[in-house]
C-alpha cells in the first residue's frame, strides 16, 4: 500500500508553487486531494494536468481569508471522500516595506492571507480530523519566521505568527490525535520567488537573480518546490508519528551559517 491510500487531504494555495508540488506529492502516494487557489485559470489548469497524470485531485476557487470558503473547502473534501485526514496550508503572499512604508491595507492583506487563512482552514478542519480519530496539519512558514530581510515587516511577522499558531494547535489538539508542524523553507523556485526577482533584478536577468539568491545558501542554490513537498509528505504521514509542535527548516543550510566569516589564513 502507498502511504496515503484511503486518506483525504486539503491543500490551500495548491494551484501554484510549493502548494501544487504538495498536491502532486500527496496524490501520487495515494491521497485524494482537494485543493484551492484564488485564480480560476490556475486552479483549472492544475486540476486538469494533475488528473491527466492519473491523480485524484479536485480544484476549488477559494479565498483563504473567507471563512465560508474555508468551511466549504473542508465540506467538499468530506462530501467527496467521506472525511479528512491531512491539512496543508500553503496559501501565502509576499509584500515589501518597513513598518513606516507598510500601509494598513497591505498589513491586513499579508496577515489576512498568511495567518488568518491558516486559522480559518484549520478551524474548519479540526472537527473533521477529530471525527477520523486524528490527523495531521502542516503549515507553510519560512526561515523569515526566525531571521528577516530588509523591508519585510509584515511578511516576517506573519511567518512568526504561523509558527506560534502551529505550536498552539499541536498542544491544544494532541489529545485528539492531531499533530501539527511547520515547514520553514529558504528560497524556493516558485512563481512568488520569480515575482520578487523581477522586482529587484534591475538590469540582471531573472534567472541570474534567482541564482544569486541561491548562492547565499550553503548548498549553493535555491530549492525546488518538490524538495519542500517531500518534507511536507513526511510530516503529514505516519513516519513522523511522534513529531508535533515543531519547526522544520528546509533552507539549504541558510540559517546554519554565522555571517561573521573568519578571515582566510
Amino acid at each position: 500500500m502507498r502511504e496515503f491510500d484511503g486518506k483525504a487531504a486539503i491543500v490551500t494555495g495548491g494551484s501554484l508553487g510549493i502548494g501544487r508540488a504538495v498536491v502532486r506529492r500527496l496524490a501520487a502516494d495515494g491521497a485524494a486531494v482537494v485543493f484551492c487557489g484564488v485564480g480560476e485559470e490556475d486552479v483549472r489548469r492544475s486540476e486538469e494536468e494533475l488528473r491527466a497524470d492519473g491523480l485524484d485531485v479536485t480544484g476549488v476557487v477559494a479565498d483563504v481569508t473567507d471563512a465560508g470558503r474555508m468551511n466549504g473547502l473542508v465540506a467538499k473534501a468530506v462530501s467527496l471522500h467521506g472525511g479528512l485526514d491531512v491539512v496543508v496550508t500553503c496559501a501565502g503572499v509576499q509584500r515589501y516595506g518597513t513598518v513606516e512604508e507598510t500601509s494598513e491595507e497591505l498589513w491586513d492583506e499579508v496577515l489576512g492571507v498568511n495567518v488568518k487563512g491558516v486559522f480559518l482552514a484549520c478551524r474548519a478542519a479540526v472537527p473533521e480530523l477529530r471525527r477520523r480519530g486524528g490527523g495531521t496539519i502542516v503549515t507553510m512558514s519560512s526561515v523569515q519566521a526566525f531571521v528577516s530581510q530588509d523591508r519585510v515587516a509584515a511578511y516576517s511577522a506573519s511567518k512568526a505568527a504561523i509558527n506560534a499558531l502551529t505550536r498552539a494547535m499541536a498542544l491544544d489538539h494532541a489529545a485528539d490525535g492531531i499533530r501539527a508542524n511547520a515547514v520553514c523553507p529558504g528560497s524556493v523556485d516558485t512563481p512568488m520567488l520569480r515575482w520578487a526577482a523581477d522586482l529587484f533584478r534591475g538590469d540582471t536577468a531573472q534567472d541570474a537573480q534567482v541564482a544569486e539568491w541561491g548562492r547565499s545558501h550553503p548548498l549553493g542554490r535555491v530549492a525546488g518546490a518538490e524538495e519542500v513537498a517531500e518534507v511536507v509528505a513526511f510530516l503529514a504521514g505516519p513516519r513522523s508519528s511522534f513529531v508535533t509542535g515543531a519547526e522544520h527548516r528546509v533552507d539549504g543550510g541558510l540559517l546554519a551559517r554565522n555571517p561573521a566569516a573568519l578571515p582566510e589564513i
